[in-house]
């Protein structure tokens, strides 16, 4: 795959380095919370979809796809869809880190990978996030 496909993916993959790198949080991959296993379990569907991601960006390019699909009603209420997750998880990083600056460093990500950024987001935050529930 050339350098132009990969584009994407290379982007990730300094989005996740630079977010991981620049967390100050809890462990990024140990839980000391109350439900432990979730944290190995948001990193394995990370991996997963990521890989799965990646998997199928070698067999169509997302973009010529996305013209394809989009005159169908479904595939305008699945966009819809997915961008209404959008912003719940940025409410969910806003209620999570109680900071603007931080869901607007967050918000680029969330808006190009949506599900990968979000599951990355919270395989980081695992114990965060459930705390603020207990």
């Amino acid at each position: 795959m050339s350098m132009k496909r990969n584009g994407l993916w290379v982007v990730f993959a300094i989005f996740a380095f630079t977010a991981m790198y620049f967390h100050d949080g809890e462990p990024l991959f140990i839980s000391h919370g109350a439900y432990p296993v979730g944290k190995a379990i948001a990193w394995i569907m990370l991996i997963c979809f990521l890989s799965y991601s990646i998997y199928c960006s070698t067999k169509e390019n997302i973009f010529k796809t996305i013209k394809t699909i989009y005159p169908l009603h479904w595939a305008r209420q699945i966009g819809i869809d997915l961008y209404l997750g959008i912003v719940i998880t940025m409410f969910l990083i806003y209620l999570n880190e109680g900071s603007l600056l931080i869901v607007a460093l967050w918000f680029i990500p969330v808006v190009l990978f949506a599900n990968l950024a979000t599951l990355l987001y919270v395989a980081m935050n695992y114990d965060s996030i459930v705390s603020q529930f207990l």
